[in-house]
């Protein structure tokens, strides 16, 4: 029913009520905003809705940043300053204040949950959809924890980069017959220790010179900046793969493969020695495959070991010393047809686990062919060898010449190694070991005055000559073996007493490093054990003391050799360190002043001398166990054969 009245009251409202007006003009814009709304079509209606859930949800997610932008310190100098904004998220950290000295850089540490073989290394499995790290602020450092380390179940072991189960670890050594590698399993990641990360910093400061100034060649010149090239290969590259992986180099060691993988021509026309390619590379090559398992280390060496083989086609089967390993051909030096003893019957170790790898056999008859061969030869002196074997006749030559110097010191190592790797078996190996361990002591050992320590000379035609080379420096370490696999008790007697002997021939020089030769002392009135002829006063950075220490401190765990050798690093460290880069060997030994640099670093400097150090300062028994492995005479890891 129509009402006059009710329609003026509402008139009456609408124009004089000031509050009301305003309230119902809130009213009308909320019913024109609902009415608007109620317009959209379900779909519109939808867009708008899941907008504003996405932008509530941003803002929620953002809130924690915005706020921290404001909020985030940084400590520098001992006083709080407030932080400039920044985008993204941030982390509070503790800047120390600065060091009023700079201080030496300290060498990169090995990644050691990536890879450190030859230790085992404990590593956190990576899930597709890691959350954010948490942060956890200890020790003035912002740490990045990763979350899923909480969780024991998630905890993984890595063996030089392949992931295993916890139940994995410690696995039976493999049938090393089969041609596979044998991992080195160590069970626990021991930790570095001060002098272990002196030869880190060592080795990384030689490496740094020759990435830069000879990367691919075979020698560093670390004086003038340069290289020079002996057969082509990049002799230091590979001499040092092993040592890369034992130190923990990880980024070195894989820049290096890859250079092996795409620059490394063994098909190239140059003349090479079967000796010294045999134990550098193809001794490399084997020892990085069996650490690591890689193919492609493998099938180099088996390249490598196919272009040598043409060395062994003499009328004696005693290999030439040079061979063409593009051409395919093999010869002698120039000057004779004589190969020295020790580079005919020091090649045997790699060219008999090469067989084990590939499974053909040429390889390992070849080289036993050989050794078969000098057993029954006449010409010997109480088991000690001549220097020289013609290719020709299969005979001794230059007879008289009696020595465990250059030219005849490794053909007495590796019988006994070779008689190691085999499993203990090959009884004529072991036999001309044992006698040539008696001739040495019946005719090379002497004593010097005045302190009578034990060395070992040379024969010439009956006369004795006081004369011993720095290479001979192998012999104490090479009897510690024997020792330790049972031979007579007396080797590790004379082991201790050479071993002080290799000593002093650095402690009694100027420089704290010895010559390549000395002369040891025989009348009695003199003060000094050692002379030192002026020929003689080079040192070429050798590794031969050093890896006796090694064999005398893992078998007698007497920390006086690793004391020595710790003061032998420090005297390389003062006297041929190069600063822009590398070291060098010098030329007299007897000038602390000035000990005259050679320009040249040799390749074993990388891949023995500083890889026996830090094997010597290592407390973790385990790393490359002796009853697991042997070292070849470039100290290249070779396993030993279980069945």
């Amino acid at each position: 029913m129509y009402s006059p009245q009710r329609r003026d009251f509402i008139s009456v409202t609408l124009g004089n009520q000031a509050g009301r007006t305003y309230d119902n003009s809130k009213t009308w814009r909320r019913q024109s905003c609902w009415r608007k709304w109620k317009q959209l079509s379900r779909l519109q209606r939808s867009l708008i809705a899941f907008l504003f859930v996405f932008m509530v949800v941003c803002g929620i997610a953002a809130y924690p940043n915005l706020s921290e932008r404001w909020q985030v310190e940084s400590y520098h100098n001992g006083e709080l300053k407030q932080a400039e904004p920044a985008v993204g998220p941030r982390v509070a950290v503790l800047l120390p204040k600065a060091p009023a000295i700079t201080q030496p850089q300290k060498p990169r540490r090995p990644n050691l949950n990536k890879r450190g073989p030859p230790f085992l290394q404990k590593r956190l499995s990576k899930k597709e959809n890691a959350e954010e790290p948490k942060i956890n602020k200890e020790e003035n450092e912002a740490q990045v924890i990763p979350n899923d380390q909480e969780e024991e179940k998630d905890i993984t072991i890595s063996w030089r980069g392949m992931k295993i189960e916890p139940e994995q670890v410690n696995p039976a050594l493999p049938d090393t017959k089969k041609g596979e590698p044998v991992p080195n399993e160590t069970i626990k990641e021991p930790a570095l220790n001060e002098r272990q990360m002196a030869v880190i910093e060592a080795f990384q400061h030689a490496w740094k010179g020759y990435k830069q100034y000879a990367w691919g060649h075979d020698e560093l010149k670390p004086i003038s900046k340069t290289y020079s090239e002996w057969f082509g290969l990049g002799l230091t590259l590979v001499d040092a793969l092993d040592t890369m992986w034992i130190l923990g180099q990880q980024e070195e060691f894989e820049e290096a493969k890859k250079w092996v993988v795409t620059d490394l021509n063994l098909g190239k026309n140059v003349d090479v020695n079967l000796f010294e390619t045999t134990i550098r590379i193809l001794g490399g090559l084997l020892s990085v495959y069996n650490l690591t398992g890689d193919q492609v280390f493998l099938d180099k060496a088996s390249e490598l070991g196919n272009r040598l083989m043409p060395a062994f086609d003499t009328p004696s089967r005693i290999p030439y010393s040079d061979v063409n390993i593009g051409r395919g051909t093999a010869h002698p030096p120039r000057w004779t047809s004589d190969s020295t003893v020790a580079e005919v019957t020091s090649i045997q170790l790699e060219f008999r686990e090469l067989s084990r790898l590939t499974k053909e056999e040429k390889y390992q008859a070849s080289v036993n062919e050989v050794m078969k061969h000098i057993h029954k030869l006449g010409g010997k002196m109480d088991g000690l060898v001549p220097m020289f074997i013609n290719t020709n006749s299969g005979q001794f030559s230059h007879l008289g010449v009696y020595t465990l110097g250059a030219r005849a010191d490794s053909y007495y190592e590796y019988l006994l190694k070779q008689w190691i790797q085999g499993g203990r078996k090959e009884s004529d190996l072991l036999d001309d070991y044992l006698q040539a361990i008696e001739g040495i002591k019946k005719n090379l050992i002497r004593k010097s005055e005045p302190r009578k320590l034990t060395f070992v000379g040379e024969l010439s035609h009956n006369q004795f000559s006081p004369k011993m080379d720095h290479l001979v420096c192998f012999l104490p370490g090479t009897l510690a073996l024997g020792a330790h696999y049972g031979l007579n008790a007396d080797h590790m007697e004379l082991a201790k007493e050479l071993m002080e002997t290799c000593y002093q021939m650095y402690a009694q020089i100027e420089t704290g490093l010895s010559p390549e030769i000395v002369h040891f002392n025989l009348r009695p009135h003199n003060t000094k054990d050692v002379e030192v002829k002026p020929a003689d006063r080079h040192n070429l950075l050798r590794p031969e003391t050093v890896e006796s220490l090694f064999y005398m401190y893992r078998f007698t765990r007497d920390k006086k050799y690793q004391d020595w050798g710790w003061q032998i690093l420090q005297n390389f460290n003062k006297y041929t360190r190069v600063d822009t880069g590398g070291y060098t060997s010098i030329n007299n030994v007897r000038k602390s002043e000035n000990p005259e640099p050679r320009d040249k670093m040799e390749s074993f400097f990388l891949g023995e001398t500083l890889k026996y150090l830090f094997l010597l300062f290592s407390n973790d028994f385990n790393l490359i166990s002796l009853d697991k492995y042997i070292f070849n005479t470039e100290a290249h890891i070779l396993p030993i054969w279980t069945t």
